[in-house]
């Protein structure tokens, strides 16, 4: 298996994971809470990361560049997924107190400003609304991303796994 074949099934399974966040916003009537629209967002960018890889067909290195960008993605989703589940696993006496609209926050506050509102976390984020397998959504997400840390490890680690050859 190629390089590209395998960018192009992690852009079809960032694809496939945004659409049962938005199965789950729309269909299931759960609302997002800041740490999930970060981690759609790190989804997003591991996905767009994957779909111009797929596109460019890398060599060796870019093989390993975009290996690394799909690790910083990714890597950052799993920070993430931790803050969540670390939030859902806090004694209830010391979950924050539930804060305002991620629509809000984005029509009252600066950009940045969002996003550290957005990492800190609310009580909105240490809800458990679902569950499968024992897992909660920030759980699974975990998985599917440390999954994809993986593998663009081996991208940046071992191209020669995906046809390269190394260059002296």
């Amino acid at each position: 298996m190629t390089s590209r074949w395998v960018f192009g099934f992690v852009f079809l399974t960032c694809a496939a994971l945004l659409g049962v966040a938005f199965y789950m916003e729309h269909v299931m009537g759960l609302a997002p809470c800041p740490l999930c629209w970060l981690q759609r967002f790190a989804f997003m960018g591991a996905g767009l990361v994957s779909l111009i890889a797929f596109l460019h067909g890398p060599a060796e290195i870019g093989c390993r560049i975009y290996g690394f960008l799909l690790v910083i993605t990714s890597g950052a989703g799993v920070g993430i997924a931790g803050r969540q589940l670390w939030l859902q696993n806090l004694p209830a006496d010391q979950v924050p107190a539930c804060g305002p609209s991620v629509d809000y926050l984005l029509q009252a506050l600066p950009w940045l400003d969002v996003l550290k509102t957005a990492l800190r976390g609310t009580g909105d984020c240490a809800e458990v609304v679902w569950r499968f397998l024992g897992l909660s959504i920030p759980g699974w997400t975990a998985v599917f991303f440390a999954g994809l840390v993986l593998v663009g490890l081996a991208m940046l680690f071992c191209p020669r796994w995906f046809g390269h050859k190394l260059q002296n």
